[in-house]
């Protein structure tokens, strides 16, 4: 009878330990926080037009500018899962450049014209916070998709400055708004230890004389190191564009960001 009571007591441990050590499948995962880098290349083609209707300089602004082409960037995203199907996910997304370059011809730049050889500081800023729902239209074990809908705070900030004995300018120029975004996020499970995440989110807007346009898609395998830990390698991609005809704030803004990332997960 002992014998036996203690042969219950040893396969009911072992079952414990076993349970403990099981991996929650993603698709069922309840929360989800991810923190990393971002190593970008960018490229961005800027004009800003006079409010007095001259038309601006047409620039790259890595090249005439000075601009980083390429530079760390912080990951962060969270997610909630709130029952089966429904979840809400927060992203955050920020690209701060800066540069330094004497000019090679003049530049129109809204309201000031930068000289030929004047030594021009400059900076360009990226901000987007995103708070998105996502509904799983298809859920299973080891596949699922979500359609999601979402706002994104979005910043856009430019400026120019230059400083020397006979000459001070300081531009800026910022354009800022809350937009809705709409998208895919899908989860591919391989084995316990490995899947993918792929998102796609897009949005696109054409109002008073103003079009734009915001895209971000992002592709990520991670591996499993402990049930709630993972690591993962992924590749991102962040587009913005921007075309105002508006009188006091005419002109464009396009942005194309692009590379891999590395991030870990703790999920539970």
């Amino acid at each position: 009878m002992i014998k036996n009571g203690m042969t219950v007591l040893t396969l009911a441990l072992i079952a414990s330990l076993a349970h403990a050590e099981d991996y929650l499948s993603p698709t069922h995962e309840r929360v989800r926080l991810s923190l990393g880098f971002m190593h970008l290349s960018s490229t961005t083609d800027i004009r800003l037009d006079s409010s007095r209707g001259v038309s601006g300089t047409q620039i790259n602004a890595e090249n005439v500018l000075g601009l980083d082409s390429s530079n760390f960037e912080p990951k962060f995203q969270a997610m909630v899962r709130v029952g089966e199907r429904h979840r809400l996910r927060f992203d955050y997304f920020t690209l701060d450049r800066t540069g330094r370059r004497t000019l090679a011809a003049p530049i129109v730049f809204r309201d000031v014209v930068l000289q030929n050889k004047d030594p021009v500081d400059s900076n360009l800023s990226l901000r987007t916070l995103g708070i998105s729902y996502e509904y799983s239209f298809v859920h299973r074990e080891k596949f699922e998709i979500a359609a999601t809908i979402g706002i994104n705070d979005t910043d856009i900030s430019a400026r120019a400055r230059v400083t020397t004995q006979t000459r001070h300018v300081n531009q800026s120029e910022d354009q800022a708004g809350p937009f809705p975004i709409l998208g895919l996020d899908t989860t591919y499970v391989l084995s316990k230890r490995f899947y993918v995440d792929a998102r796609a989110q897009y949005f696109k807007l054409a109002v008073n004389h103003l079009t734009g346009s915001l895209r971000f898609y992002e592709i990520a395998a991670l591996y499993r190191l402990r049930p709630n830990v993972s690591f993962a390698l992924g590749y991102t991609v962040a587009k913005a564009y921007v075309d105002s005809r508006q009188t006091k704030t005419a002109g464009y803004f396009d942005f194309d960001s692009k590379g891999p990332e590395f991030f870990v997960r703790i999920a539970f």
